[in-house]
């Protein structure tokens, strides 16, 4: 507040005048500085203008009631009440100012030095948020495909596939990804997109859901699938969300629009995923095919548009990568089937195929209409596959085409048509089985013609050559695929993949779906169309990509691997006793040795028991009556009577047995010792 002014003796009415314009002049001057000071500062301020006037009205009315006093001494006070006042105002400003600007200050990020540099290269610093990309599964391999993309607190994981255990894998009956790092960031989960239903995707989904609860989201037919695979493992309440092409979603801060594309099976999409540092374009698995037996052709026109729009970078699919040209149209398998079967109308037809390829069911189930044939189904998932596309109106059936396999036998030949399971040579299915006389209902014989529809998944060859020897041995006539056109892939070859990097022009690129020399070279077809390499990485399982508005560059690594599925249980693949103990078996055999020991004395009560396996004995060799001896000897040489738990003697048995097996064949098989006490 402005001081009250304190006149001396004043007397002139004119010296009364010129103090009231003084005190209009400050109110003035307030309300002036007012704007540029806060609302409290301006209030302040016009107190202070309005206290000057008041302050000249009372020294009027002193004026006027003591006549006395000098002008000289008068405007010394004023000039003295003047400047106490204007220091006042001063002080008053500069306490504001130093206000505002420590409000400001904390408001305001902080600006980084300018003279720091930041390098966005692949060799360079992280970005401060980058939306990471991190692999799963499905890179430097065929199958099992999961990928999940993070930023801040919001994770969506694209897939949920399996593979098939190979010979080093003895008795597992699946192979999933490593979710572990999914399992410590479940409440980041926002959602789960698959692409579409074949195994490889959707296969593992029950798996996931069991530790990571979280909405799936997908087509009519691929919820389907994934729906049964739910019930099988008993999973009641998951959130199922059914999307078609074209529809868009949002989870957490990720975008999501659903883009057809075409596949051996019906309902596949491509993802665009907009995120907050650059737009990703997920391709799943796709081919161009512009006459498809059934649904739309893959939608170019939209994926132009979403190039035209901006791809910050492409994940694209890479299994025929090594294939020059374009991917037969899926017609063509139909022409195909429909001579084999004019050709065969007196013979039984057998037709093996992928349960999940629902065109070329309704294909087949066509040609069987046609020729007046019955249809057989044979395998449990060709048996869930036909059950489930069938009640969303994928695949039309009439009625009474469809038999129990079990009847074909009350048919004659040219009357039936079987469609199996086992394409891919798999040690336990239909057709595997019937080539090896073990298939109870349906038994091979030389009128029979076996159509393999479909190609080897790499690593497959020699199962799939196996069965078709052995079918040929029972005098079948077989047809498969380097014999007749039986059978299209679903995979882009080079120059479709070539047309969805020139549509989509992204800024970077990486190759997913194959084995690491497919992910090499649909690099190097990406730089021909004009990619700078350092654009382009290539991933392996566990990697993390991170994606910022400036650049890309790998992360640090997380846990990842493969877990394996032995009947109710799971096994991490890298740290599995059980395998193990497994190949351990499979290779040098196993000693089961048995005693039976006193429990007062510490002596045997009978002759150990020697019993082996995969172990193969040397001609006119004693091996179990030298092994009973050490037995004995471990016996007198333990204190079996202290030895409550006997396993001091078991260790003797097994140490002594091995080193004996060992000296005298250099072979190491597994050695087991169970003592009973009596």
């Amino acid at each position: 507040m402005f001081q009250p002014f304190v006149f001396m003796r004043a007397d002139e009415k004119e010296y009364i005048l010129e103090q009231r314009q003084d005190g209009r002049g400050k109110g003035s001057a307030a309300k002036k500085g007012a704007e540029h000071f806060s609302p409290q500062f301006l209030g302040n301020a016009k107190n202070d203008g309005r206290g000057a006037q008041t302050d000249v009205r009372d020294a009027q009315t002193e004026i006027r009631s003591d006549g006395r006093g000098s002008r000289q001494e008068t405007r010394a006070a004023q000039r003295g009440a003047h400047a106490a006042a204007g220091a006042q105002a001063r002080r008053n400003a500069q306490e504001e100012k130093k206000r505002a600007a420590k409000a400001e200050k904390a408001e305001l990020p902080k600006k980084e030095p300018q003279d720091k540099k930041r390098d966005f290269s692949k060799k360079g610093k992280k970005s401060r948020n980058p939306v990471k990309i991190i692999f799963l599964g499905g890179v430097g391999e065929i199958g099992k495909n999961m990928t999940a993309i993070e930023y801040g607190n919001d994770i969506i994981v694209i897939d949920a596939g399996l593979t098939f255990p190979d010979e080093e894998l003895p008795g597992i009956d699946l192979v999933i990804p490593d979710i572990s790092y999914l399992v410590q960031n479940k409440n980041k989960v926002r959602g789960v997109l698959i692409t579409h239903g074949h195994e490889d995707h959707v296969g593992g989904i029950a798996y996931l859901l069991k530790e990571v609860q979280a909405p799936v989201y997908g087509t009519k037919l691929t919820l389907a699938l994934a729906d049964n695979k739910l019930r099988e493992q008993r999973i009641n309440k998951a959130h199922l969300v059914c999307v078609k092409p074209g529809d868009k979603i949002k989870l957490g801060c990720f975008g999501i629009e659903f883009v057809n594309v075409n596949h051996s099976i019906a309902g596949a999409v491509a993802l665009c995923i907009d995120t907050p540092n650059g737009r990703i374009f997920h391709s799943g698995d796709f081919k161009i095919d512009l006459t498809p037996v059934a649904g739309r052709q893959i939608d170019l026109s939209r994926i132009a548009e979403i190039g035209r729009e901006g791809v910050k970078l492409l994940l694209c699919e890479s299994t025929n990568v090594e294939r020059p040209g374009y991917t037969m149209s899926e017609t063509v398998v139909g022409t195909t089937l429909d001579h084999l079967f004019s050709e065969n109308s007196n013979r039984r037809i057998i037709v093996a195929t992928f349960a999940s390829n629902v065109h070329r069911l309704q294909q087949i189930v066509d040609l069987a209409v046609k020729y007046r044939r019955k249809v057989a189904l044979s395998g449990r998932s060709m048996l869930n596959v036909v059950d489930a596309a069938s009640k969303i109106g994928e695949l039309s059936i009439p009625e009474g085409v469809l038999i129990d396999v079990e009847k074909a036998k009350n048919f004659f030949d040219r009357e039936i048509v079987i469609v199996s399971t086992g394409s891919q040579g798999e040690p336990m299915s239909a057709l595997t089985r019937m080539a090896a006389g073990e298939f109870n209902k349906v038994t091979i014989g030389e009128n029979d013609t076996i159509i393999i529809s479909a190609s080897p998944i790499p690593g497959n060859e020699k199962m799939i050559y196996r069965v078709i020897n052995n079918l040929y041995r029972k005098g079948a006539n077989v047809v498969y695929e380097s014999l007749e056109k039986i059978h299209v892939s679903g995979h882009a070859c080079q120059e479709e993949l070539k047309i969805l990097h020139s549509l989509l022009k992204p800024e970077f690129f990486i190759p997913v779906h194959g084995e690491y020399r497919h992910l090499k070279r649909h690099a190097l077809l990406a730089a021909e169309l004009g990619m700078s390499e350092n654009n382009i990485l290539l991933p392996d399982i566990g990697n993390c990509v991170e994606l910022s508005k400036q650049g890309m560059q790998f992360g640090e690594s997380v846990s990842s691997g493969s877990r394996l599925v032995d009947g109710a249980n799971l096994e991490d693949r890298e740290n599995s006793v059980v395998m193990k103990d497994r190949k351990h078996l499979s290779e040098d055999g196993i000693f089961v040795i048995t005693a039976c020991v006193s429990e007062r004395s510490g002596d045997l009560l009978s002759d150990p028991t020697v019993v082996n396996r995969g172990f193969v004995m040397p001609e006119n060799a004693d091996y179990v009556g030298e092994i009973r001896r050490i037995v004995v000897n471990c016996a007198d040489q333990t204190d079996v009577r202290a030895d409550v738990n006997n396993t001091e003697l078991a260790a003797c048995i097994k140490k002594s047995v091995k080193n004996f097996i060992y000296k005298k064949t250099k072979q190491n098989p597994v050695v087991m010792a169970l003592i009973t006490r009596v």
